[in-house]
């Protein structure tokens, strides 16, 4: 599976590395993609999520049951 966050959705950009003489070569820039396990309270269980530094901010900021109820909006399996 490539590097995507769960929460925010935020996928691998793609550009060129220019090496000194100029050449370009195709490379890859990846989000910082972290697992993180989270106490869901209202399930009573763990949560493993592979979210993003920023995603990581936001549910500090909004809360797990928040988080979780926009990943299952967006479609992904919790």
């Amino acid at each position: 599976m490539s590097a995507h966050c769960q929460l925010t959705g935020a996928k691998p950009g793609f550009g060129n590395t220019i090496s000194h003489s100029h050449r370009r070569t195709s490379r890859r820039f990846d989000p910082n993609i972290q697992s993180k396990r989270y106490w869901l309270p209202s399930e009573g269980r763990y949560v493993r999520l592979k979210l993003s530094i920023k995603a990581i901010k936001t549910v500090d900021a909004i809360g797990i049951e928040a988080a979780v109820a926009r990943i299952r909006a967006r479609g992904g399996k919790v």
